[in-house]
């Protein structure tokens, strides 16, 4: 991953990096093979560079990480999830513009 703001999500680290977060936390849920999930990537970047400090933001690769992905009843990527106190409070399936995450995070935050 390019933006040093953006870490990965697994099974493993799901419980304590995303749901024990006190702030709140962005998802993209994406996979290798998928060219909207790839074009997604930069926007996300962005996203979690503009954040920085006041959302932490990831990606869980869907194929390496299907315990996660069928908690989440993932069946279209890229799908973006952001939880609050460990709750989802917002989801986003395909391609999405920047501001549209943006303007929603800017709410969360407030």
């Amino acid at each position: 991953m390019a933006s040093p703001n953006v870490v990965e999500f697994t099974d493993a680290n799901f419980d304590s990096e995303v749901l024990s977060s006190t702030t709140p936390v962005l998802v993209d849920f994406w996979a290798e093979w998928c060219r909207p999930c790839r074009m997604l990537t930069p926007i996300i970047e962005s996203v979690a560079d503009q954040f920085q400090g006041k959302v932490k933001v990831g990606k869980v690769d869907t194929d390496a990480n299907r315990e996660t992905a069928s908690k989440y009843g993932i069946n279209s990527i890229p799908t973006v999830i952001v939880f609050k106190n460990g709750v989802p409070v917002k989801t986003f399936v395909g391609l999405q513009k920047q501001e549209v995450i943006a303007n929603h995070l800017t709410d969360i935050c407030k």
